[in-house]
């Protein structure tokens, strides 16, 4: 290789008396003594210690700002103080030539590189270059690429083809907001980035192509997240034709668990089959449709009984309960769960114990006096029991419910297997909704997923046999840990059950034709049922890595107001351009 023979992570005792050359960066120079220097070097693959001797070389290294670029030739010998925690401790090399291939202008930099991820956000992502030669930072970027591959390999292995789809396509209502990019040979007219590639897939399977695949880029100008990139995103996009839900399920059976067993923190996943949980029995048993398998705790109902318990909160709402053996907490530890709990959910939470006499204590025990061996049997107490509650309307009273489930999993040990990947479906999705704004029936989430029942149901729901809300789909979400991977679905590939789904919520042929007239139209040439799934890259990695922010990920990743600081994105374009595309900057006239 130019400029180097070895790396600065491949050199051992056996290398002594070799002469090597190595080049990367000076992270650090310690002088002794006024004639001596030892010097660490970096490259992407580690670090190996140099040792200036000569008053020459010695020069050079003082000359130098560390972050430097260097080549060094030099001499391998055993080093007389060894560092364990360099696998290259057992030796040094001193140089006999130092060239200096990218000098660093700068005396301070802003901030140590070991150190980075200690820095404030914003200045990491000014500095992202920076940041990434921090070799805690970079692993990260590095298992991304390996995931990457496995789950390619893997899924060639399955039979399936990489096929990519177009990045300017047309805007589509799929929920979130579309970027819009001018099309300068059309004025007036819009290409928008892809949401996802979920048309063109299933336009794929219409062609006759069986199973497609790719490592798709998805754009959706949506706020971030902890767990979500604001701009764009990385999913592993799949379509199966002749496909059921059990097919698309079996396939990422096969291919999610071993990636995880291999790359992630933790060595231990789910095998297939992974559990199958109703959205019903998810939101009443866990509150939430993304729940934590690795927290045995559970909501029980106790609305019937505690509703009229003389608790103001209580009257006329919701109320569910969530147990904990075993939980022994301070009075201030509770009140920090509880205000914990309400500034993630919105809602209060609420608590007594079982203490050691088996006597309800603390909280609001003076309220439940009267009902103590209906409250024991209901929620199977024993003593030196904690009980969380919550509530509200249900939506409200679960939500809590699912927030006190999560932060006392993370207080109790002994309820939360942490090191593991735990895998789970969530399935029967409710096709419609009530929506909050319009107060009328609407899709609940995709659009375009069978419904279970087919034509059949859909008719009877619309001679009112069947209540809308009652219908479920063939929809599904794979969740880890907490965290929704991804959703998938059956897809709705007859134009009859089609139309009748969009009737439903007040659209008729023409507006689908309007709105989806590619997928229609193919749809009406003959489709084979198929089904599909998209698990999210980013957030596959961020669990392997067990990072908190998405971010930690993500190679050059925009800050939480969508923009990209070291590239100062978005930005001022000259008016030139405004001109070619036929576009005008109107100023808001409050502004």
């Amino acid at each position: 290789m130019q400029n180097r023979t070895h790396t600065c992570n491949e050199l051992r005792l056996a290398d002594a008396g070799k002469k090597v050359q190595l080049s990367g960066w000076v992270e650090n120079v310690r002088e002794v003594g006024g004639n001596l220097a030892f010097v660490v070097l970096r490259d992407f693959y580690g670090t190996t210690q140099l040792v200036a001797e000569d008053p020459e070389t010695l020069n050079v290294f003082l000359s130098l700002n560390k972050e430097s670029v260097v080549s060094v030739t030099g001499t391998v010998r055993e080093r007389g103080n060894k560092n364990p925690k360099m696998v290259t401790g057992d030796i040094e090399v001193v140089p006999d030539s130092v060239t200096v291939l990218g000098k660093c202008r700068y005396n301070a930099l802003p901030f140590q590189i070991n150190r980075s991820k200690e820095a404030d956000e914003s200045i990491r992502l000014k500095y992202r270059y920076l940041d990434l030669r921090n070799p805690e930072v970079k692993k990260n970027i590095i298992m991304r690429c390996n995931v990457v591959s496995a789950l390619r390999q893997a899924m060639t292995e399955q039979g399936f083809l990489e096929i990519t789809t177009p990045i300017l396509t047309a805007s589509s209502p799929e929920g979130a907001r579309d970027y819009l990019v001018p099309a300068r040979k059309h004025p007036g007219k819009f290409y928008a980035l892809p949401q996802a590639p979920q048309q063109f897939k299933q336009l794929l399977m219409t062609s006759g192509f069986d199973r497609y695949f790719q490592i798709a880029p998805c754009f959706r100008d949506e706020d971030a997240r902890g767990d979500r990139s604001p701009g764009e995103f990385y999913q592993l996009d799949m379509e199966m034709a002749f496909a059921s839900q059990e097919d698309v399920f079996e396939v990422l059976e096969k291919v999610l668990p071993p990636v995880f067993s291999k790359f992630g923190k933790y060595h231990t996943a789910s095998e297939a089959p992974f559990r199958r949980i109703p959205y019903l029995e998810a939101m009443e048993k866990y509150g939430t449709d993304k729940p934590d398998l690795r927290i045995d705790l559970t909501v029980t109902d106790v609305t019937e009984l505690l509703a009229d318990c003389g608790f103001g909160p209580f009257a006329g709402q919701v109320v569910k309960a969530v147990p904990v053996t075993g939980f022994t907490a301070t009075r201030k530890q509770i009140d920090q769960l509880c205000a914990n709990v309400e500034v993630v959910s919105g809602n209060k939470a609420f608590w007594f114990k079982m203490d050691e006499q088996g006597e309800l204590t603390g909280g609001i025990a003076k309220f439940l006096q009267e009902k103590k061996a209906q409250i024991i049997d209901a929620l199977h107490l024993a003593p030196n029991t904690f009980v969380a509650l919550s509530a509200g309307n249900r939506g409200a009273a679960l939500k809590t419910a699912g927030v006190l489930i999560r932060k006392l999993g993370e207080l109790c040990p002994n309820h939360m297997d942490v090191e593991k990947y735990e895998f789970c479906w969530i399935v029967d999705f409710p096709m419609y909704e009530i929506g909050e704004e319009s107060g009328e029936l609407e899709f609940c989430h995709n659009p375009f997923s069978m419904p279970n029942g087919g034509l059949e149901i859909l008719e009877k729901a619309s001679r009112g046999e069947v209540d809308p809300l009652s219908i479920t789909a063939y929809q599904y979400d794979l969740v880890c840990n907490g965290v929704e991977l991804s959703s998938g679905a059956v897809r709705n590939h007859d134009p009859e059950i089609m139309i009748k789904a969009f009737e439903m919520v007040r659209l008729g042929e023409e507006d689908v034709k309007a709105k989806f007239p590619a997928m229609y139209n193919a749809f009406c040439y003959g489709a084979p049922p198929h089904a599909g799934i998209a698990p999210g890259v980013d957030r596959m990695v961020m669990l392997l890595a067990g990072e908190d922010s998405i971010r930690e990920v993500i190679p050059f990743p925009m800050n939480k107001n969508a923009q990209d600081v070291m590239m100062d994105a978005p930005g001022f374009v000259e008016q030139k351009q405004l001109d070619e595309l036929h576009i005008a900057i109107v100023k808001d006239s409050e502004s």
